[in-house]
């Protein structure tokens, strides 16, 4: 890309440096790896929304890290999994009609409100809120959500994935999973894409792919997008417990791998069972 600058007095190549900086967060002083772009000759600093964005983002979500906040699409994926709209959620938790659209957008949200959200992460959590609170909605609209709480909590494959993941999978944010908890969905998506997209995937490459594309999303934005760990082997980087994701993801009858022999060599290549999902 190439800028004026005003150092210099023409036009001139730029590049992308990284270097730490501090930045103001809910009255608390953050430090994150800020890519900045500059002249490539004299350094002189530019203006880039882009970038800018990315390091606010990153700032964000090493604050929501250290005082264990939830995410954005947490909060996002806490909400659909009742059905809910967000004015419909913030009438149900009593708050503003905006502050789930703020939250789900980027604001950090207090703790006493962070707390309430991660209690009503579980279902049977949301039925005792259901319960034991005044409710501001109508009894068709606490009738429908008293169903959804139903067939989550009998809902014995859900459960039972829930538990799964738990064994295996962090769900904490942390330094070695990207700052962000496993997320199954997101993962399915990746995995998809790239069996798609490339066609006789293999999995060694595919591993390569998605340890290649979490560590993108974590340069620009501060969190990966799988949640997942990595470990370095011999040829290259590979998630743990991999195989049992694959294991459950062909259970789930969305992708699963097939063993192709090449006179004595032996392939493992993903064959997708399902479109890529959307959003």
């Amino acid at each position: 890309m190439r800028k004026y600058c005003e150092e210099c007095g023409r036009e001139v190549e730029t590049k992308v440096i990284t270097k730490r900086e501090s930045y103001d967060v809910c009255g608390e002083s953050i430090e994150v790896d800020a890519q900045i772009l500059v002249c490539a000759e004299c350094g002189e600093e530019f203006y880039c929304e882009e970038l800018d964005n990315a390091t606010l983002i990153r700032a964000y979500n090493e604050y929501r890290r250290r005082h264990k906040l939830l995410l954005p699409e947490e909060i996002k994926k806490i909400r659909e999994q009742y059905g809910l709209s967000q004015r419909s959620f913030a009438k149900l938790l009593n708050w503003g009609d905006k502050t789930i659209c703020r939250y789900e957008n980027g604001s950090i949200q207090d703790k006493a409100h962070n707390s309430l959200l991660l209690f009503l992460r579980e279902p049977e959590n949301m039925r005792t809120y259901l319960t034991e609170n005044e409710i501001v909605l109508d009894e068709r609209q606490k009738a429908k959500l008293l169903d959804t709480v139903d067939k989550l909590e009998q809902d014995k494959e859900y459960r039972a994935g829930r538990r799964f993941f738990e064994i295996f999978f962090s769900r904490i944010p942390s330094e070695e999973n990207g700052f962000k908890g496993f997320d199954y969905e997101k993962l399915c998506a990746m995995v998809l894409f790239f069996a798609h997209k490339s066609t006789g995937l293999l999995k060694t490459k595919l591993m390569k792919l998605l340890n290649y594309s979490d560590m993108v999303f974590y340069k620009e934005n501060g969190i990966s997008i799988s949640g997942l760990r990595y470990k370095q082997l011999p040829y290259g980087p590979v998630p743990d417990n991999f195989d049992i994701i694959l294991g459950k993801m062909a259970a789930d009858h969305l992708a699963h791998i097939e063993v192709i022999y090449d006179g004595a060599y032996e392939k493992h290549q993903v064959v997708p069972e399902c479109d890529v999902p959307e959003g």
